[in-house]
């Protein structure tokens, strides 16, 4: 016992010239304008950072077909769309990015829910969640089987560059709600054996550290007045690299603060095809970030908040109200002469409230008083003491 029981309820930027919905252009923005601002509420100047917008936009996503009242008012408003509009939106995002990526591209839903009274799911949230997003639906004991089996599923669909996204399972824990994508892309034009060197990277605190260096030929030019940079291309051209590097007077963080999705959109838009000498790192990078105060911060707070949250829609838990307790995101990255790999997990823990029983103790072991009661009345019909045995 102990494995998991599956349910079965379901039988980079798109380009310009693949359409995905009569409002792309308008979804596009909100997609970018929530990707920017998650961005710049979860950088740190103290580590590498890396997020991936579309990740969490699948995790909030199934998670807010399951809110209502203003718990879901606060959560369309900061992710940009209606539920509706990000059903829509993700399904037909995702098929374009897995269907004409070459298979550089995987991603994977899935809910994992307790298998006991503490949770009802609402079968229309699981089925809007199978439609939309083909999360498997999985019913487990959450036990340390269940454990073991979570983290491998999200090993398994990140191409082992993410694991152990779940340490433990508390006793409030009643649904798991997880996305896990995988991108592995090889360069348009590889890095050949000469144009990798030996250089100099200089850190934030202005640390020199020894490196490997590529050196390239670009034709796609970025400046936006606050930066410069590049565009180079994977193969078949689906999927590109994009580096922006402030202007020396400018501080990364400085830089970070004046972006905006459209910004940043307009920015991509102008490249101009000229040719670019460039000078990359080698680089490995690993992330992790619990989104939890940030969402609070960009507006999302009702859903973290055990008293307000309002998840009716998702289903009932006998044992306590239900609320979003954690938003666990992990990133990896690896840019190579090869090209890229990269993988991404986000994880949300709907947690039911503690209900804190309060026990008293009577031990009838002395002369004690007793009734019969008619219980319509609560009246006794017999009234009596036990001052013996």
């Amino acid at each position: 016992m102990g494995v998991a029981m599956d349910i079965d309820l379901a039988q980079g930027i798109v380009p310009n010239e693949i359409s995905i919905g009569g409002d792309n252009a308008n979804s596009h923005a909100a997609a970018l304008d929530f990707a920017v601002k998650l961005f710049k509420q979860s950088v740190s100047l103290e580590e590498n950072a890396l997020i991936s917008p579309l990740s969490v936009l699948c995790a909030l996503g199934m998670v807010a077909n399951g809110a209502d009242g203003n718990t879901l008012v606060q959560m369309e408003d900061v992710l940009g769309f209606s539920v509706s509009e990000l059903n829509e939106y993700v399904y037909l995002y995702t098929k374009v990015m897995t269907s004409d990526g070459g298979g550089a591209f995987h991603l994977a839903n899935a809910l994992w829910l307790r298998d006991s009274g503490a949770l009802v799911a609402e079968q229309a949230f699981l089925q809007v969640n199978a439609d939309y997003y083909g999360a498997g639906i999985h019913k487990a004991p959450f036990d340390d089987n269940t454990l073991q089996a979570i983290n491998r599923w999200v090993s398994d669909n990140t191409d082992g560059m993410i694991e152990n996204i779940l340490r433990e399972i508390s006793r409030e824990d009643v649904m798991y709600l997880i996305n896990a994508l995988a991108f592995d892309a090889v360069w348009q034009t590889v890095y050949s054996e000469g144009q990798v060197r030996d250089g100099v990277f200089t850190s934030l605190s202005g640390a020199k550290r020894d490196v490997e260096m590529m050196f390239g030929e670009e034709y796609a030019y970025l400046d936006d007045g606050k930066a410069t940079g590049f565009i180079k291309k994977y193969k078949g051209g689906r999927y590109a690299y994009a580096a922006l590097l402030p202007n020396e007077e400018l501080t990364i963080d400085g830089y970070i603060a004046t972006l905006t999705g459209k910004s940043l959109a307009d920015t991509l838009r102008s490249a101009r095809g000229i040719k670019v000498n460039t000078v990359t790192p080698k680089f490995k990078s690993g992330f992790s970030v619990e989104l939890g105060d940030i969402l609070g911060v960009m507006g999302m707070s009702d859903a973290f908040e055990p008293r307000l949250a309002n998840f009716t829609r998702l289903g009932y838990s006998s044992h306590g109200n239900i609320y979003i307790g954690r938003v666990v995101h992990k990133t990896f990255i690896s840019v190579d002469a090869q090209g890229t790999k990269a993988g991404a997990a986000t994880m949300i823990i709907a947690k039911r409230t503690s209900m804190e029983l309060e026990f008293k103790t009577v031990r009838l072991e002395r002369p004690f008083v007793y009734l019969l009661l008619d219980c319509k009345t609560s009246l006794p019909f017999f009234i009596g003491t036990v001052l013996d045995l």
